[in-house]
């Protein structure tokens, strides 16, 4: 049971990476702000920076949901996918912190939760409760 809902948070939370990719490519109500508080005046969502941004959103929409899918079928890269993916996903979230979606804040916590769950010594654990 614990394996099917790891599945389910890393999928979700790798769908749930969409909302910044459209914030980047869209100027509706859920856009980001025109500043990321890291970064000079220059730096826009829809700034090639912002657009490359944009980029590494999507490229955790993919890990994640690649790490999930790989965990789904047993395969023992999905661990290590799954770092990667919290790495980038942080990666997405901290220059933008004070304009991304209220959810960003949940999703980073949950990156952190990846961190501690594989990296500390008990890793190798969770892992093998997970096949």
């Amino acid at each position: 049971m614990w394996k099917y809902l790891f599945v389910f948070l890393l999928i979700m939370h790798g769908l749930a990476h969409m909302t910044g990719l459209l914030g980047f490519c869209t100027s509706g109500p859920q856009a980001f702000a025109e500043k990321a508080w890291l970064f000079s005046k220059g730096v826009t969502p829809h700034s090639a920076a912002g657009w490359a941004f944009g980029l590494v959103w999507l490229v955790a929409v993919l890990a994640f949901v690649g790490a999930g899918l790989g965990l789904l079928l047993g395969q023992s890269w999905w661990s290590m996918l799954a770092l990667v993916a919290a790495a980038v996903s942080l990666v997405a979230i901290v220059p933008w912190v004070q304009v991304v979606p209220p959810g960003a804040w949940a999703g980073a916590c949950f990156d952190l939760v990846i961190f501690v769950a594989l990296v500390l010594p008990w890793g190798n654990r969770v892992v093998a409760a997970l096949r």
